[in-house]
């Protein structure tokens, strides 16, 4: 239910660790890495190939999957239903489809920067980056054919044993036209070597001069990724992003010393929330990753409480930590902060630890080893000591979402009478948003994802509530919108169904929630009258009261955004409800679910 998982393709990890009964009802059918093969993509079949990808595992009583385009779910909780219907995009491709498809950015055939970053790394079982930075002082001839030849010694050297090779542009641009020769010379050597080449150059301008860079970065240099300057915004980031095959690294949190400076000052956001700059710049890296599917940030390894910090708010995108060695940094430490519980999302950079020993095949598979045994061990952590189900395996936009809820008072405590007639401690205003048009146009695209594998000519809004949230995701999608009428139009056109449609299409009704469901049937009885096929029911809280398994019984799909249970446990977890309070709301969920006949 994770709309990042859709709209950048981003990989995201099922992990069995020690977990024999969660293997074994997981349903996919497990391939030589890197290609798997999901149960529902069968020869001769209208559905798409759901690609696939191995990733690093510890040892053999540890082992792990990931799927491009499934998210948010433990091995549990997954089914061949909700795994072909909510975590990928398959199935026959109707033009609506197609269309919500294209406006999320899914391009399943495409392969981004982090995926072939991280079949090397795999393939190789490292997270070592090698840095070339042709020093002067290193050179036996400084001129651009010496930094060319210091260079590729130290490729021929350390091919073995790296990821990815990190080239300065300084020190070749410095030379003049000629170094620039020799940078574009370099890259090509570390390529044919079959290792991705991030050129750290920290570009970012305005749009047209940002494009400039761009197609000097990745046409004329042929770089596969670039370290660049967010300050300027989005918008200058853009066209760097724009190829998703080409890597970004957002500078974030430097490792310099006067990083503090600037990145540490406090910002405020526009819900009143304070913060470093730094997060805030780790929150656009997450949010430009789950637009793009390329965005990584920069992180010192030289301030791993800060990194700590940047892996909460931005929990997906690739983290380069220059700063292990002469700067300072701990191995471990930045080990355990950054990387993520698939044992990936983390390269380390090291130059002149490497360039300057007497023996740099030895020291790059030292690094190369030293790091795996810090990674093997935040792996063993992070899975044995995180439930992936839940609020714990939501993205950071689904987190923001919740927490937003909450600030601006969709929750409330007390004594409650709802729609279905049944007395409740607690109540979720979902006409609220409307006043909040971020808000609004968050839940807007949480819907998408939910509605990706499903098929539909438009959305049908119950009234009233979900009109606003129905046109939010019109608006998100571009999809179009119809709404049944509350009471039977008098006048005019006399209408039930206000929009534009046709008898026997087939549309997905939106709603704000859902208790026990009674309530949908009157709005799902004025649609199916005006000719058209009801079959899926998308909320954005499902209150967990039997609503899913009512209408699943009456032959309807139900899918929600978020589940009550999940909310309660996240929002007792960030300190805004207590434990009093969910123990009461979860005695009524447990009072409401019906008793199985």
């Amino acid at each position: 239910n994770n709309p990042s998982s859709f709209a950048s393709r981003r990989q995201v990890c099922a992990i069995f660790h020690h977990m024999p009964g969660r293997v074994a009802s997981f349903p996919l059918l497990v391939a030589p890495a890197p290609q798997l093969v999901h149960p529902a993509t069968r020869p001769n079949s209208s559905l798409t190939t759901t690609r696939v990808q191995s990733f690093y595992c510890p040892s053999k009583k540890s082992g792990a999957v990931c799927v491009s385009g499934l998210s948010n779910y433990a091995p549990s909780r997954l089914s061949a239903r909700s795994a072909a219907s909510r975590g990928t995009i398959q199935g026959k491709a109707t033009s609506r489809r197609n269309l919500i498809t294209s406006r999320i950015n899914c391009t399943m055939a495409e392969s981004t920067f982090f995926d072939v970053l991280s079949d090397v790394a795999n393939k190789k079982n490292t997270l070592l980056c090698v840095g070339l930075d042709p020093h002067s002082a290193e050179l036996k001839d400084n001129t651009p054919e010496g930094a060319k030849a210091f260079c590729a010694t130290l490729i021929d050297n350390t091919h073995e044993y790296c990821c990815c090779y990190k080239p300065n542009a300084a020190f070749f641009e410095c030379f003049g036209a000629s170094g620039v020769e020799a940078l574009h010379e370099v890259i090509a050597l570390c390529q044919e070597k079959g290792v991705p080449v991030l050129l750290d150059a920290k570009r970012g301008d305005i749009g047209s001069t940002s494009e400039a860079y761009a197609e000097a970065a990745f046409k004329a240099a042929k770089a596969d990724a670039i370290t660049a300057s967010p300050y300027m915004g989005e918008d200058s980031m853009e066209p760097l992003l724009r190829d998703r095959t080409k890597g970004v690294f957002i500078l974030t949190r430097t490792s310099n010393p006067g990083a503090k400076d600037l990145q540490s000052l406090t910002v405020v956001d526009e819900l009143g929330n304070r913060a470093p700059l730094y997060e805030s710049t780790a929150k656009l890296a997450q949010r430009l990753n789950e637009k793009y599917g390329n965005c990584g940030m920069v992180v010192g390894a030289t301030a791993p409480e800060e990194m700590v910090a940047i892996r909460k708010v931005a929990p997906e995108p690739w983290i380069l930590a220059p700063g292990v060695g002469f700067q300072g940094g701990d191995l471990g430490a930045t080990v355990r902060a950054a990387v993520r519980a698939d044992g990936l999302g983390l390269l380390l950079p090291v130059s002149r630890g490497i360039s300057r020993a007497k023996d740099q095949t030895a020291e790059a598979k030292k690094l190369r080893d030293a790091i795996n045994v810090e990674r093997e061990k935040a792996v063993v952590e992070k899975v044995t000591s995180e439930e992936l189900v839940g609020h714990a395996a939501w993205s950071e936009s689904k987190r923001s979402l919740a927490d937003q809820l909450m600030e601006v008072g969709c929750v409330k405590f007390g004594t409650f009478t709802l729609k279905s007639g049944l007395t409740s401690p607690i109540y979720i205003d979902l006409r609220i948003p409307v006043a909040y048009p971020r808000l609004l146009a968050a839940i807007g695209q949480s819907f998408l994802p939910l509605m990706a594998g499903l098929e539909f000519t438009q959305l049908a809004a119950l009234p009233y509530a979900a009109m606003p949230i129905g046109s939010a995701v019109s608006l998100a999608g571009n999809i179009p919108m119809i709404y049944p009428r509350k009471e039977s139009k008098a006048y005019g056109t006399k209408a039930d169904i206000e929009g534009v449609f046709k008898a026997g299409e087939q549309v997905v009704v939106i709603d704000d929630l859902i208790t026990t469901g009674d309530s949908k049937f009157e709005g799902f009885a004025k649609l199916e009258s005006g000719g058209l096929k009801v079959k899926d029911v998308v909320v954005l809280i499902d209150r967990e009261s039997g609503g899913a398994e009512l209408l699943e019984k009456s032959g309807y799909n139900l899918y929600s955004v978020f589940k009550f249970r999940d909310l309660l446990a996240y929002w007792l977890s960030k300190g805004k409800l207590t434990a009093a309070q969910v123990e009461e709301a979860d005695a009524f969920l447990l009072s409401t679910v019906p008793v199985p006949k």
